[in-house]
């Protein structure tokens, strides 16, 4: 066998190995089936100084499968921007909730990332018969509920839903960068890195902080 071949052979096997991966992603789906049009639910943002948090919701066909598709902390952000590219052209519906810092200020970030998930899953265009969501169960939501712990690396839905979540607040974040370039939130995305503290303790918080996320440092 040529080195050729043999490379072939290991790409091969590879792919293979891939498809099992995903393929084992779908247990939650095919488990409910039934209910209808499986919706996975995922957010991004809850633990930034800055910026809103921002929820997913993916309803995929369901003979769908998305190669390399995982938890979006996973992936590198040249991957997910290929893959949100993907989910959003194979998706049945796709929607996204936000909720402002001023909201989270008011009302704690547990209450607005109910209230995004709330937003995106009223965006949708079909009606889901199943929720699969990343760990919790949505107040005043009537459609059922599955919560799976770490459910984005275990369901391809909510994986999904994670993906948009982040491209979309990450691209937001990038934009206000550009705003604000003291803080770079191009790099930090609004995480609290010590290059980011220090910017506050500097020059103090912007208009986009959450002010009861910084009372330490202004």
């Amino acid at each position: 066998m040529t080195k050729k071949e043999e490379a072939q052979l290991r790409r091969e096997k590879k792919l293979e190995e891939e498809r099992a991966r995903v393929e084992s992603l779908m247990f939650y789906e095919k488990k409910y089936a039934s209910y209808g049009a499986i919706c996975g639910i995922d957010e991004v943002g809850r633990g930034p100084l800055a910026g809103p948090v921002v929820a997913g919701a993916v309803i995929l066909p369901a003979d769908c499968r998305i190669l390399y598709i995982n938890d979006s902390k996973k992936l590198s952000a040249k991957r997910r921007e290929a893959l949100y590219d993907e989910i959003m052209e194979k998706a049945v519906a796709a929607e996204i909730g936000i909720v402002s810092w001023e909201r989270i200020d008011e009302i704690n970030i547990l209450q607005a990332t109910y209230e995004a998930m709330r937003q995106a899953i009223g965006k949708l265009k079909v009606q889901p018969g199943c929720l699969l969501n990343d760990a919790v169960v949505i107040p005043e939501i009537l459609i059922q509920q599955v919560p799976i712990i770490k459910g984005d690396s275990k369901s391809q839905s909510i994986a999904a839903a994670s993906i948009i979540a982040k491209v979309f607040r990450d691209r937001l974040m990038d934009k206000y960068a550009e705003q604000y370039p003291e803080y770079a939130f191009d790099s930090n995305k609004g995480y609290g890195t010590a290059a980011h503290i220090e910017a506050i303790k500097k020059y103090g918080p912007c208009p986009i902080h959450r002010r009861t996320f910084i009372t330490k440092w202004a």
